[in-house]
């Protein structure tokens, strides 16, 4: 059974995307625990967060393939209620992981996912946003695993589609194959479409995404534009530090510029203002303190480090956080997600 209508007071703020208070549960897990978001007409919306988080959970009760056990949700200024056809042709979804009939040829699949839109893409010319022209008469078998993730998006975008649904949608592909999705987003950006993508890789994120939510636990922790959120940190670069033995807690104390410290086990991580200030005296007391450093490695602030900041962990699910930390907060243990086929 789908979501009923709620009453008029319940409606959400008009957008492409909404939900308020979004819960699912999968027994005693809870995937999505009371999320509130609203993606806007025109924008490209990332949800970042490690396995388990809730994205694909989140994605899949704005498509209409899950059932949501508390709160509201709208698409398009509308709730899934019936079938919910009309509201599905004006979707486009490319899955985590699709599997296709191999026997069938590429523009024939096309052909086939065209069919089942009134209006949209000629299959041919969805196949060439995609880069996979050339290929339009070869076998599904006969395709590489990322040509059938390319495919897969081509079979979303068939139908031209008000909002776009990708989950993971560059995982597989080589650097070249990533930027041509990277342009065919854009692409959809500059005509006004909405798409919504979930994803792991932080230059992804930071290239596509007018706002992002970092989620875990099925939860948001944090959201809004990729540069505001990584300047949130208070400062633009961190230090990661690897040493034979640990490191005492008086060596790092009052070093200039430093925001905060993270330890995992032998390395740690000082978020820092400016890296000249603290890379000399650094070296200088674990010198006087015969600690010898064996790698040490600087790279501007990401969305990564903001992640690791609110949970402890990497984005990966790995543990970030060992000992203690001078500023900033630690999360929990991570969720398994539960998945559709």
């Amino acid at each position: 059974m789908r979501t009923p209508p709620a009453a008029a007071s319940d409606s959400l703020p008009a957008s492409a995307l909404a939900c308020r208070g979004l819960v699912k549960r999968y027994g005693e897990l809870v995937a999505v625990d009371g999320l509130d978001l609203v993606v806007a007409s025109g924008e490209c919306f990332g949800l970042l967060g490690p396995n388990g988080a809730g994205k694909t959970t989140t994605v899949e009760l704005f498509e209409g393939l899950l059932s949501p056990d508390g709160g509201t949700l709208e698409v398009l200024g509308e709730r899934w209620q019936g079938d919910g056809q009309a509201l599905r042709a004006r979707l486009g979804v490319q899955l985590q992981e699709t599997r296709f009939p191999e026997k069938l040829r590429v523009l024939e699949l096309a052909e086939l996912f065209r069919s089942f839109y009134r209006d949209g893409l000629e299959p041919a010319a969805a196949l060439a946003l995609v880069g996979l022209e050339e290929k339009r008469r070869a076998f599904v078998r006969e395709l590489s695993g990322g040509q059938k993730q390319r495919l897969s998006l081509a079979c979303a975008l068939v139908g031209d589609p008000e909002v776009l649904f990708l989950d993971e949608p560059t995982t597989g592909l080589d650097p070249a194959s990533r930027r041509q999705i990277w342009e065919i987003v854009a692409g959809l950006k500059a005509r006004g479409r909405t798409v919504l993508l979930t994803t792991h890789y932080m230059e992804e994120a930071a290239r596509l995404c007018d706002r992002v939510a970092i989620i875990d636990r099925g939860r948001i922790l944090a959201q809004g534009a990729p540069a505001a959120l990584v300047a949130s940190l208070g400062a633009e670069h961190v230090i990661e530090l690897a040493t034979e033995r640990e490191i005492p807690a008086e060596i790092l104390a009052d070093l200039p510029g430093v925001e905060a410290v993270r330890r995992d086990g032998l390395t740690i991580r000082l978020t820092v203002r400016e890296v000249h200030r603290v890379v000399p005296p650094l070296l200088a007391r674990l010198a006087a303190g015969r600690i010898e450093a064996r790698r040490l490695a600087t790279h501007h602030a990401t969305l990564e480090d903001l992640f690791i900041t609110l949970t402890g962990r990497t984005l990966e699910g790995g543990s970030a956080s060992g000992a203690s930390e001078t500023t900033g907060t630690t999360g929990g243990a991570d969720d398994n997600e539960a998945k559709t086929a």
